[in-house]
């Protein structure tokens, strides 16, 4: 039963929202890091002193003109709105289309005040009439500056560097109904149910995901604020939205108490809290509570259909409910044996509530995993597949068994894993595991990269922290040739995560490109040295013997288990074509294109052009059939 419903609490009804007031501190604080406050107080007190000093000195003691004390005036204001303006737009952080304003106004704001003091001084002179055409030159002097500096910038700027800051500005405006639901605390006696907090934390977003007008963190950006000294609103500001939701579990044998409360970060305000005890069994009705809770507080009107889907509840066995949790708990920790366990939790729910579409896409998550960390790859990709189909069996629109069947592909059949995403994502546009295989699927497969842009900036709202986000944003650089953009993403990545295999090769194999050989290759032998038998480890230390063109060296890595690996991976193909093509064996090179082309590799700018690895093997006649074929596919493909 919830305690107090209906209430507001004593400590929120005693806080006042702070907006105007948080809102004048955020421009004071801009103010006074941007050096304009005391920019003021050095141009009133300078100006003023050197103002008294015209008129007292110059005009009543020399006999100067009465204007120079308008001259003196008009320089000072003008010199003040200058600085003003280049302080203020130089603290800019963000600059969309690298633009910068201040080169545009500053020159604008001094010619403005020449032409002013110019007139002063015709007129002191004696020369008045040519206000008007000064007037018209001035103008056609600013319009000149501005079109010149745009052009310059329009010119310099590549269509990669144009297309980063599109993909970057989603985070510079942040919807007005955002919101972030942190992992719920165990309060727990024994404090063994966290895998129940990430539960109720993860029905709690599924809930309001579905809410067309709100804008919801996904999981994965999520969970990595668990145990976080930060503050509210600075977890806000990371993730760009305005709301936060915070909230414990206490589970004791069949008890249960849960309390939330939702804040808004912009001004620290608590918009609603509420705590909730009962028995387990009323953990469903506790959860659509909070989310219904949630959505009147952000003043958000629910769809019937919203309603309906808010209400439905996938597992509605609590013992089978516990044993999904417990699943998803011990599949993430990507661990053959902990994903066996994930597997066997699964079955044992389906034996107690029958077929269900959640339960079989939760196994065949479990056997993709399986593949992902290369244990028993054939029959895991194949029992991933029975699983998704069997939940699309029983619900055709489910959106995540659809984007299941689509990463599977990637797999085992790229040619059909975008009419599966593509699905996936007409049903569940907003689903982090969704935007990520679609956009997976245009930068690495097929390289459409305006696709891809437009899949990463959603992607980057709703989950911003993932590893995979944070992988597709140098991916889109990579696989389109802009090495150096690439390579900054890359080493972010690196930063977040410098023991990951597929960091360290990607953020190497760049390296590689751009000639930084020394650093590459360090970092290939640190890979080598903790993760010995991983696929991108082999692969990075093959790169590394090609391009010190030791042919021995690169041929031993190629064991056959390995060269099993790379055949059924359309990305290894391609990376390996390229290694081939360095060393020189052409024939190599061009089979593992061929087998990278075969599976669907059809990024024809990239393979055609863009890639200095392929360089080798571009004027042999085997090459340039295969770019017939691959052209034709990449510019009649439909997205």
């Amino acid at each position: 039963m919830p305690e107090g419903e209906g209430k507001t609490p004593p400590q929120i009804a005693e806080k006042r929202p702070q907006t105007e007031e948080s809102g004048f501190r955020a421009l004071f604080a801009k103010l006074r890091k941007r050096r304009i406050i005391e920019t003021l107080a050095a141009f009133v007190g300078g100006g003023w002193l050197l103002v008294e000093v015209v008129e007292r000195l110059l005009v009543g003691h020399y006999k100067f003109p009465d204007e120079t004390i308008d001259l003196t005036v008009v320089s000072v204001i003008g010199a003040l709105l200058a600085t003003i303006v280049w302080r203020w737009f130089r603290g800019t952080e963000k600059r969309p289309g690298n633009i910068k304003v201040e080169v545009l106004l500053v020159p604008l704001i001094i010619l403005a005040t020449a032409v002013i003091d110019l007139n002063l001084f015709l007129q002191i002179a004696g020369l008045p009439g040519k206000t008007l055409l000064i007037g018209i030159l001035a103008f056609c002097v600013g319009i000149v500056w501005v079109i010149l500096k745009l052009s310059q910038w329009a010119s310099a700027m590549p269509e990669s560097g144009k297309r980063e800051a599109e993909v970057s500005s989603p985070t510079t405006v942040r919807p007005e109904k955002s919101i972030v639901v942190l992992p719920f605390t165990d309060l727990s006696p024994q404090k063994d149910q966290e895998y129940f907090c990430d539960g109720m934390s993860e029905e709690i977003i599924t809930d309001l995901s579905r809410v067309h007008d709100l804008l919801v963190i996904s999981r994965s950006s999520a969970m990595t604020f668990r145990g976080t000294q930060k503050k509210v609103r600075e977890i806000a500001q990371e993730l760009n939205v305005h709301f936060v939701l915070e909230g414990s579990v206490r589970k004791a044998g069949n008890d249960l108490r849960i309390t939330a409360q939702l804040i808004d970060a912009r001004n620290d305000t608590h918009l609603w809290a509420e705590k909730y005890s009962g028995a387990l069994d009323d953990v469903f009705d506790m959860q659509e509570k909070i989310s219904r809770s949630i959505v009147d507080a952000l003043k958000v009107k629910l769809s019937p259909d919203e309603k309906r889907r808010m209400a439905e509840k996938p597992i509605s066995d609590i013992t089978a409910y516990d044993g999904y949790l417990k699943a998803k708990a011990e599949t993430l920790k990507l661990t053959g044996e902990a994903i066996h366990r994930a597997v066997r939790y699964l079955q044992d729910a389906l034996a107690i509530i029958g077929e269900n579409a959640l339960l079989y896409t939760g196994i065949a998550f479990a056997y993709l995993q399986l593949v992902n960390v290369g244990a028993e790859h054939e029959k895991s990709l194949a029992q991933a597949e029975e699983y998704a189909k069997k939940a699309l069996a029983l619900d055709p629109e489910f959106g995540k068994a659809h984007a299941m069947l689509g990463w599977i592909a990637m797999w085992s059949n790229p040619r059909t894993a975008n009419d599966y995403l593509k699905k996936a994502f007409s049903i569940s546009p907003d689903d982090s595991f969704v935007l990520q295989g679609y956009a997976i699927y245009y930068v690495q497969v097929v390289g459409k990269f305006a696709a891809a842009t437009r899949l990463l900036e959603r992607l980057i709202q709703v989950d911003p922290l993932d590893i995979v986000t944070k992988w597709l944003q140098g991916g889109i650089h990579f696989y389109n040739g802009e090495y150096n953009l690439a390579l900054s993403q890359w080493q972010k990545l690196y930063d977040l995560y410098p023991e990951n295999p597929i960091a360290q090769f990607y953020f190497a194999a760049t390296m590689v490109y751009l000639g930084q050989l020394d650093s590459a290759f360090s970092i290939i032998d640190k890979g080598a040295s903790a993760t010995p038998n991983n696929a991108f480890t082999k692969l990075g230390l093959m790169l590394k013997y090609a391009k010190m063109e030791d042919k021995d060296k690169t041929f031993l890595e190629m064991t056959p288990d390995f060269k099993k690996t790379c055949h059924r991976d359309i990305t290894f193909s391609h990376h390996l074509a390229g290694i081939f093509s360095l060393l020189g064996s052409k024939k190599d090179a061009l089979d593992w294109l061929q087998s990278a082309i075969d599976r669907g590799f059809i990024n024809y700018p990239l393979l055609a052009e863009k890639d200095p690895w392929l360089a080798n093997i571009r004027g042999e006649e085997r090459f340039k059939k295969l770019m017939e074929r691959v052209k034709y596919e990449w510019e009649h493909f439909e997205e």
